[in-house]
């Protein structure tokens, strides 16, 4: 597991340093069409990104970042939102198991839906964990599509912000930090890992059995 977890944050690493804008966006539509790659691992580090340095002399925007997040998160929404649409809650239920969507996470994204109506594609992608599960619910129920593109789009731009700006603001103080870690790479590495081990184990923990 641990080899595994190094060769995926090296992986996201690689693809945000050398693609820019167009790797944060990849990479946002691959987390937001349910596979395993959370935006809180992906974003800070694009946000670590917008900062001037001797290694990073033409950095992204940070807005530019925030949106190329969101425009990623309408990507693999659109791709979620078509599961539902045609696949149905029992497709997903089949075959989900295979990209770690557990039951758990569809039942509390039906109930945002109950609870919200359409609303909740916008209100849940400012949430973690159900963000990413909010379109099944809303291709079952079929959302007017350019509603959905539109909360999908304007909910989760601010997600991205905010964890880009927290990249940033490491990266910022960087000079500061540097006394502590000597190596970046390293650092961002840990980053990488725990997140995503923490997306894993959240996705992978048995389902406790309610009482019957």
């Amino acid at each position: 597991m641990e080899h595994i977890l190094g060769i995926i944050s090296k992986w996201v690493m690689e693809q945000i340093t050398a693609l820019g804008y167009v790797g944060v966006a990849l990479l946002m539509a691959i987390e937001s069409a349910c596979i395993p790659l959370p935006s809180e691992v992906i974003m800070p580090f694009a946000g670590f990104l917008t900062v001037k340095t001797a290694e990073n002399p033409n950095p992204m925007s940070l807005f530019g970042a925030a949106v190329a997040g969101a425009v990623g998160c309408v990507i693999g929404s659109v791709v979620a939102y078509y599961a539902g649409m045609y696949g149905g809650r029992p497709f997903i239920e089949r075959y989900g198991k295979y990209v770690l969507i557990r039951k758990k996470d569809l039942d509390t994204a039906d109930r945002w839906f109950s609870k919200y109506g359409d609303a909740a594609v916008f209100i849940s992608r400012l949430l973690p964990v159900v963000r990413t599960f909010i379109s099944f619910p809303a291709g079952i129920a079929r959302v007017r599509f350019g509603r959905f593109i539109i909360y999908t789009f304007v909910g989760s731009l601010p997600w991205c912000y905010v964890l880009a700006y927290f990249g940033r603001k490491l990266g910022e103080n960087w000079t500061n930090l540097r006394h502590y870690f000597h190596n970046i790479d390293i650092v961002i590495g840990i980053i990488v890992v725990l997140g995503i081990a923490f997306y894993l184990y959240h996705h992978l923990k048995p389902e406790k059995k309610k009482a019957e």
